[in-house]
């Protein structure tokens, strides 16, 4: 009879412990099958997916009939999520604006941008270079164009070239056109070309100024007074 007895608690033992593992075992799939719900859910959803793709892409912005934009691009996807809808370059991008005579003003290259349509703005990121008509050269890692205000700027380090000299530093503000620019911290050296002509001329005007002798101060004269 003992023996009956311990063997009946060892097989129950042997039993509550399979119930328990098999509902451990079922917990484990359904949290796994569950995540892997997830995963599928997530890489099918249509808010992860363009609306539009399109290869070799070229196209043109017009104002009053005239062009002012052209834009290239290798790769470009369309996304609409939550009413938000953006253009996305991952191949790079390539935009070129011009004047009213069809004059290249300006240009923007870079590995990878976006283009938020109704904020009407730009985010170009990975070896982005802007350029404006008198030939200064703008490179960063990364520059917000504002379409509205006119207006670029960075928060990564910057570097621009200009024929009077090289400015880098970590932060820009700037308009557009990169007439009127500041960069927030100045790093490294600055270098300027100098213009021997002016610096040839300022000189020659010094030694003028030096070679013309002023005239003497002469001293104060008392007034003549009159005899009575």
């Amino acid at each position: 009879m003992k023996q009956l007895k311990l063997d009946s608690k060892f097989f129950q033992f042997i039993k509550n412990s399979s119930i328990a593992a098999l509902c451990l075992g079922a917990a484990i799939l359904v949290f796994g099958c569950e995540n892997d719900i997830e995963k599928i859910k997530a890489f099918t959803s249509t808010e992860n997916l363009p609306i539009l793709e399109a290869y070799n892409f070229e196209t043109i912005f017009t104002d009053s009939g005239q062009i002012r934009y052209t834009l290239k691009t290798p790769k470009l996807l369309r996304f609409e999520n939550e009413g938000k809808t953006f253009n996305e370059f991952p191949d790079g991008v390539e935009i070129i604006q011009y004047n009213a005579k069809g004059k290249v003003v300006s240009s923007l290259t870079a590995d990878y941008a976006k283009q938020f349509s109704k904020e009407q703005k730009w985010e170009a990121k990975n070896n982005v270079v802007a350029t404006n008509e008198q030939g200064d050269t703008l490179k960063t890692e990364q520059l917000i164009w504002e379409e509205k205000t006119k207006k670029i700027y960075s928060d990564n380090f910057v570097e621009i070239i200009r024929k009077d000299g090289i400015f880098t530093g970590i932060g820009l503000t700037a308009d557009e056109s990169l007439d009127h620019w500041r960069i927030g911290k100045l790093k490294g050296d600055a270098y300027f070309e100098v213009d021997n002509k002016k610096r040839k001329k300022n000189n020659n005007k010094q030694n003028i100024n030096s070679d013309v002798k002023k005239p003497k101060k002469q001293p104060a004269r008392e007034p003549l007074q009159l005899e009575k």
